[in-house]
């Protein structure tokens, strides 16, 4: 496999991105356990994955129309490249997986019971071989070849995009990890944002009881 010399950065987007991937895994093995016990259908379930699915929607767009391009306009060589057209395959891979699940939730008892399961265990498989070779080879291409600035503009341009999901993504992220992950991801943000997770955001999110069953 190929690796790729990580330099020292900035690490704030480094530790979003990964957040996200370890909030991804949650709420995949949340879903599972709803379509096993029979809940897949729940409304406290559909509101969790409604949101799960504009998390990695928004997670892959930052990437595909931001953050690979950057990197392709600086790599050079092939096995570079191939990183980052496997990064884009695997987007597309994923696509019709989501729409399975989508459409074995909507599809009353059939829903609840093997097709929902089957088709939440696929999505699972895939993304897990998605984020791992993520973590292992185009991340750590991306801080191998990205300047300090580029992260900095690249988080100052998706923060603009992704302004008006701020308030969900942040308690999102944080929704049952470890204290230490939780302060780690916490302390990356600017205060004010912590500030207002604690006293606006965090709280608003709990009441919506996501994945309750």
């Amino acid at each position: 496999m190929e690796t790729f010399a990580v330099q020292p950065r900035d690490t704030t987007c480094r530790t979003l991105l990964y957040a996200s991937h370890h909030a991804f895994r949650r709420d995949l093995d949340r879903l599972a356990a709803a379509a096993a016990a029979g809940k897949g259908r729940a409304a406290h379930v559909r509101a969790g994955w409604e949101n799960l699915k504009e998390q990695i929607r928004l997670h892959q767009e930052l990437q595909d129309r931001w953050l690979w391009p950057r990197v392709e306009r600086v790599v050079a060589r092939r096995a570079e490249r191939v990183v980052l057209e496997e990064m884009r395959a695997d987007h597309a891979r994923l696509a019709p997986l989501v729409a399975r699940v989508d459409a074995a939730m909507g599809a009353g008892a059939a829903g609840e019971g093997g097709d929902l399961r089957a088709a939440v265990r696929e999505l699972r498989e895939a993304l897990e071989r998605h984020l791992r070779h993520e973590e292992t080879s185009a991340l750590p291409l991306a801080e191998s070849v990205l300047a300090e600035a580029e992260w900095q503009e690249l988080a100052a341009e998706s923060r603009g995009r992704c302004e008006a999901g701020t308030p969900m993504f942040v308690p999102w992220v944080v929704d049952g990890i470890g204290p230490v992950e939780r302060s780690r991801f916490l302390t990356s943000l600017p205060k004010p944002l912590r500030e207002l997770n604690r006293v606006m955001w965090e709280p608003r999110y709990r009441k919506r009881r996501l994945w309750s069953i």
